[in-house]
C-alpha cells in the first residue's frame, strides 16, 4: 500500500512542450500541483510520470481534452485521447478524458498571485492547468453523487 491513506488519481496537462501533473485522494480532499515533465518520447514521459508517482497508489488518470470553443473535437483532442488510451495500457490504470478548455486562462490568473521566479512560470502554468483540469474533474465527480 502507499504511504498515503486513499488511492490517488493524477491530472495531466499535455502540452507541446511539457507536461503538467497534479494529484489528488481520490476522496475529493482538493487537488495539488505535483510538477512538470519535458517531453521528449512517450517511453521517456512515461519513465519520468512513473518516477513522479513513486510510492503513490494511483487510482486513476485524467487527461485535460482540449476542445475547440465549439465543444468540437479538433487535432488536439484526439491526439489527447491517443495519448490517454496509451497512458492507460502503459500503466494498467482507468483513463479519463475532461474538458480543458480555458484551465491555461484560469491557471494565469491564479498564478498572478503567487510568487513564481520568471524562468519557472511557464512550467508553474502547466501544473497549475493540470491541478484546474483535476479539480473540475473531482467536482463532476462529486455533482453526479449528490
Amino acid at each position: 500500500m502507499s504511504k498515503f491513506e486513499h488511492p490517488m488519481v493524477i491530472g495531466l496537462d499535455l502540452g507541446r512542450r511539457r507536461i503538467g501533473v497534479a494529484i489528488a485522494e481520490t476522496d475529493g480532499n482538493g487537488a495539488y500541483p505535483l510538477g512538470t515533465i519535458d517531453r521528449s518520447s512517450f517511453k521517456r514521459d512515461l519513465d519520468a510520470l512513473v518516477a513522479m508517482l513513486a510510492g503513490r497508489a494511483v487510482d486513476a488518470v485524467v487527461v485535460g481534452l482540449p476542445l475547440s470553443m465549439d465543444g468540437s473535437e479538433n487535432e488536439a483532442a484526439r491526439s489527447a485521447r491517443a495519448y490517454g488510451e496509451r497512458i492507460a495500457g502503459a500503466l494498467g490504470v482507468k483513463v479519463e478524458m475532461f474538458d480543458e478548455r480555458l484551465t491555461s486562462f484560469e491557471a494565469e490568473e491564479r498564478l498572478k498571485t503567487m510568487p513564481i521566479r520568471r524562468g519557472s512560470k511557464r512550467a508553474a502554468i502547466d501544473a497549475i492547468a493540470a491541478t484546474v483540469i483535476l479539480e473540475g474533474w473531482l467536482q463532476a465527480r462529486a455533482a453526479k453523487k449528490s
